[in-house]
C-alpha cells in the first residue's frame, strides 16, 4: 500500500463569521492510498474539536498509524484500531473516506452503490453567515439568484447579542420574500438557556424549519428546559460527534448532525445515522471547510439522511476539486467508481 498526502490552501469566496469567529479559508490536508494499481482518496479539514489544527498535526499522527500496519485490516478495523490509537477525527476521516473511495474503486462501483443507498432527493441547504443586516441585502441574491438553491442556513448566535440576531435575521426575511427557499437557523452554541427559549419562539413565529445547536457544547442538560413545550425541533451539532453520544441526549432533541469530519469518515457515520433512528431522532449531515473531495463523500450517504447542509465547496474561491453536483437544489453524486471527487489539475 502506497500512501501520499498533500495539502492545499481553501481559500473562501464569501468569509464566514460564525458566534466563535470568522473563517476565511482552511490549509486541508489530502491523502491517497493506492493498492492493487487502485487508488483512492480523503480529504481532511481541521478543527480543534475535531482533534487536529493543523495539517502538519494529522499528517504526523497518520503516518505514525500506517506504520503500525493496516495493509490487511478491513476498513471497520482500520477505524477502530485508529479510534483506540488517538488518531485525531478529522485525519481519520480522510483515511476512511479514502479506503471507501478505493473499495467501491475497486468493485468498479459509485460509492453510494456499494454501500446499498439511493441518490439524495433532499436539497442542501446553503449557509449565511453572522453580517449586518446591510450586508444581508447584498449577500442573498448572490446565494439564490439562478443557483437552484431551496434551502438557506443562518447562522445566529452574535456576539453582540439577540438584537442584533433579530435585526440580522429580520432582513433575511425581508430579503427572501420573493424566493421559494426554507430558512433554518445554527446558533453554533451562541445562546445561554433564556436566549434560546425566546430565539426559539421568535423565530418559529417566522416560519423557521428547526434551530440547531442553541446552546453550547458542555450544557447539553440544559436542553430539557428548551426541549419541553419547545416551538421548533432542535437539532445537536458540536454536542454530537459520535454515535455514542446519541443516547446521553436523545430524550431531549430532536435530531443529530453529523459531520464526517467530526466521527472520523463515512465509517462511523452510518453507525449515527442507525443508531439516531433507533433512538426515533432525524438526522442530519453537514461540512466543515471541505472542497468536492469530502463533500462527494458525504453525497455518497445523503439519501437516507433527513437534512442536508453540504454546501462548503459551494463558497470556495476556487474549488480544487470536482464531484458531486448542485442539480435543482440537490447535492447529486456522479456515477464514476467511488465518491467521483478527483482534483481539477
Amino acid at each position: 500500500m502506497q500512501v501520499h498526502v498533500e495539502s492545499r490552501y481553501l481559500k473562501k469566496r464569501f468569509p464566514l463569521r460564525i458566534s466563535r469567529g470568522l473563517i476565511e479559508g482552511s490549509d486541508n490536508l489530502f491523502l491517497s492510498i493506492t493498492k492493487d494499481g487502485v487508488t483512492g482518496w480523503g480529504e481532511m479539514s481541521p478543527g480543534k474539536s475535531e482533534g487536529a489544527t493543523t495539517v502538519e498535526e494529522a499528517e504526523q499522527s497518520l503516518q505514525t498509524f500506517i506504520k503500525t500496519g493496516i495493509n490487511d485490516l478491513d476498513i471497520h478495523e482500520v477505524y477502530e484500531k485508529a479510534s483506540i490509537q488517538g488518531v485525531p477525527m478529522c485525519a481519520l476521516a480522510a483515511l476512511d473516506i479514502a479506503l471507501w473511495d478505493h473499495k467501491a474503486k475497486m468493485a468498479k462501483m459509485p460509492l453510494y452503490q456499494l454501500l446499498g443507498l439511493p441518490k439524495a432527493t433532499v436539497p442542501t441547504s446553503v449557509t449565511l453567515g453572522i453580517m449586518p443586516a446591510a450586508t444581508v441585502t447584498e449577500r442573498i441574491p448572490l446565494l439564490l439568484n439562478g443557483t437552484g438553491v431551496k434551502s438557506l442556513k443562518v447562522k445566529l448566535g452574535s456576539t453582540e447579542g439577540i438584537e442584533a440576531d433579530e435585526k440580522m435575521f429580520a432582513q433575511v426575511v425581508e430579503e427572501t420574500k420573493t424566493y421559494d427557499v426554507n430558512l433554518r437557523v445554527d446558533a453554533n452554541g451562541g445562546w445561554d438557556v433564556n436566549d434560546a427559549i425566546h430565539m426559539m419562539k421568535w423565530l418559529a413565529d417566522r416560519g423557521v424549519d428547526y434551530v440547531e445547536q442553541p446552546l453550547k457544547f458542555g450544557q447539553e442538560d440544559d436542553l430539557v428546559h428548551l426541549y419541553k413545550n419547545r416551538p421548533l425541533p432542535i437539532f445537536v451539532d458540536e454536542s454530537c460527534r459520535l454515535s455514542t453520544d446519541i443516547p446521553k441526549w436523545a430524550a431531549h432533541v430532536d435530531g443529530v448532525n453529523l459531520k464526517l469530519m467530526k466521527c472520523g469518515g463515512i465509517t462511523e457515520a452510518l453507525r449515527i445515522i442507525s443508531t439516531a433512528r433507533a433512538f426515533g431522532l432525524k438526522t442530519m449531515i453537514g461540512c466543515m471547510g471541505e472542497s468536492s473531495m469530502s463533500i462527494s463523500a458525504g453525497v455518497a450517504i445523503s439519501g437516507i439522511i433527513d437534512y442536508i447542509d453540504l454546501d462548503s465547496q459551494l463558497n470556495l474561491d476556487p474549488d480544487p476539486c470536482t464531484g458531486a453536483t448542485l442539480q435543482d437544489g440537490i447535492m447529486v453524486p456522479n456515477d464514476l467508481p467511488g465518491h467521483g471527487a478527483s482534483f481539477k489539475n
